[in-house]
């Protein structure tokens, strides 16, 4: 009797192996198509132009000042001398500071917006997922070793819908 109950669950192991529903998505294919990714971008683009003509401003003037302080050393007493060395420092560690400043702001606006991308496509993947009763839904993008193309569905056209690309 066993070996009966136990040759038909094997037997109905693999009807309930494929009721369960898999699938895989492309989000760098979404993402690209993104309105919301491609004024993303321009912002970071416009952020990072402005970061840049700051930068040039900056070293432009430690520039102007190394030169004159060039021109005129050999004509200072020697206090005066140091205090404008010690000026050019200062200036000088106040251009570093900020393009460390500067890099740190870009990447945290980089990662904010992003961010906000990321958690609109989980949010329609998941229902996706519910609307279609999917047990997994894995993005394809992220490194995975393998994806069987025959056992998994395509969900890429179901989000670009629900995301209205």
């Amino acid at each position: 009797m066993k070996k009966i109950l136990f040759a038909a669950l094997m037997l109905l192991a693999p009807l309930t192996m494929s009721a369960q529903k898999f699938g895989h998505f492309n989000s760098a294919e979404v993402v690209q198509l993104m309105p919301e990714y491609t004024t993303a971008q321009n912002e970071l683009q416009t952020l990072a132009q402005q970061y840049e003509e700051d930068q040039k401003r900056m070293q432009d003037e430690l520039q102007k000042k190394a030169d004159d302080f060039q021109k005129e050393q050999a004509n200072m007493l020697e206090n005066l001398r140091a205090r404008r060395e010690q000026e050019l420092n200062d200036l000088y560690q106040r251009y570093q500071q900020s393009l460390a400043d500067n890099q740190q702001a870009f990447q945290k606006a980089q990662a904010e917006k992003m961010q906000a991308i990321s958690e609109k496509i989980t949010n329609a993947v998941k229902q996706i997922g519910d609307a279609g009763g999917y047990v997994y839904i894995m993005d394809i993008t992220s490194g995975i070793p393998y994806i069987s193309t025959k056992l998994s569905t395509d969900i890429t056209p179901e989000l670009k819908k629900a995301l209205g690309i």
